[in-house]
């Protein structure tokens, strides 16, 4: 397998929310709701998702939990916890406290503590309304 990682979705409770997190408080691009045509049933899943474009080909997208689950064939159990963290690096310590800060006013909870690391990062962490974990980090010099 080669190491290329496309898309990364996460499960949400509320997508409108979840997307008014990602698109106006931390200003990542996307259409917004896509795939309203494709209603579901109570056991097929429906298409209603959001799609944001990142870096590098990267896709993040949001999809209402159940959703996820039923389209995995997996029991909800699946799709709850947050046993992970998503990155994102900015170019210096100011920018760490600039997103963090944005990120708050958004609906987010900052986490843990925010500074530097002896290993030469600058870092801090918020969890999005839905509980997921990102850290946002800069290399020191």
């Amino acid at each position: 397998m080669e190491p290329h990682i496309f898309a990364i979705t996460l499960a949400v409770e509320d997508l409108d929310a979840s997307v008014a997190f990602y698109r106006d408080g931390l200003g990542l691009p996307t259409a917004g709701i896509v795939g309203t045509e494709f209603p579901g049933s109570e056991t097929e899943p429906a298409g209603r998702v959001a799609m944001f474009q990142l870096a590098s080909d990267v896709t993040l997208s949001l999809y209402p939990a159940g959703e996820l689950a039923k389209d995995a064939g997996v029991p909800g159990s699946y799709t709850s916890g947050h046993g992970f963290s998503l990155g994102h690096r900015v170019p210096s310590p100011r920018d760490v406290d600039r997103l963090l800060a944005a990120a708050q006013a958004a609906g987010a909870t900052v986490v843990g503590r925010v500074g530097e690391r002896p290993w030469g990062i600058y870092s801090g962490y918020f969890a999005d309304p839905d509980g997921h974990l990102w850290e946002v980090v800069c290399f020191l010099p």
